[in-house]
């Protein structure tokens, strides 16, 4: 879906799964995401995506 593209294709986590991890677990960093829910974890080639929403969501 268009809207809600994966991100981190290792564990088919979207943008919107990520999101809803940040806010679940208050999440201010891109490591605070890796930590939290494995965005990133498996081969990182996600991490400049992933490090763009916490950014985007907390300003």
């Amino acid at each position: 879906m268009a809207d809600d593209p994966v991100i981190c294709t290792c564990l088919d986590l979207t943008k919107s799964d990520i999101i809803a991890g940040i806010k679940e677990h208050g999440c201010k960093t891109v490591e605070d995401v890796v930590d939290a829910i494995e965005a990133g974890a498996v081969c990182g080639s996600c991490i400049d995506d992933i490090q763009d929403i916490p950014d985007e969501l907390n300003g």
